[in-house]
């Protein structure tokens, strides 16, 4: 027998997908910053199918060609944070088109990659930002509604604060 060490599988808990937002608003550098406050943050792949019945079987044939994603999301209203005032803006001012769009930043801390101890895979991809309610709750105010995908989905690393606050991201390609 091998001299192999088998690693024993481990449950990943919730709090190790951590999501941030870009938050820079002059345009000249992304600044990730976690998304905190939020009770509800669901993915949804919404695929895309295409089935046919072919005349020589008893059972249809389907195959997944698309996806169009979206994030469900309820966050209780904190003021001097800067994701929540992002998407208030959106709610409040009922802004469209690009003025509504943010790249978020999925990180898998359970997930590290690289050379670097503190690397791990991460995802961006630009969101349009398509408000539900707000107002809801007698205990705080609740913002509800969902991202959904503007742009493909890009894998690359990501490397964290030391208080896990701002994420920095490195594309495909780079190294951390």
């Amino acid at each position: 027998m091998a001299d192999t060490q088998t690693k024993k599988a481990k449950l990943v808990k919730r709090h190790q997908r951590v999501a941030f937002m870009d938050t820079d608003t002059t345009g000249s550098a992304q600044k990730f910053e976690r998304m905190t406050g939020f009770t509800s943050m669901t993915n949804s792949k919404n695929p895309t199918e295409y089935s046919r019945q072919y005349v020589d079987r008893e059972s249809e044939d389907t195959d997944v060609v698309g996806y169009s994603p979206s994030v469900s999301y309820s966050f209780d209203r904190h003021t001097n944070t800067p994701v929540h005032e992002r998407i208030a803006k959106v709610h409040d001012g009922e802004l469209t088109g690009s003025d509504a769009l943010v790249d978020i930043l999925i990180v898998d801390i359970f997930d590290h990659v690289g050379t670097v101890a503190d690397a791990y895979v991460a995802r961006k991809r630009t969101y349009a930002i398509i408000p539900d309610a707000d107002g809801d709750g007698n205990d705080a105010l609740i913002y509800t509604g969902s991202f959904k995908s503007k742009s493909d989905i890009e894998e690359g690393m990501a490397t964290l604060s030391e208080d896990g606050k701002v994420a920095t991201y490195s594309a495909p390609g780079l190294s951390v």
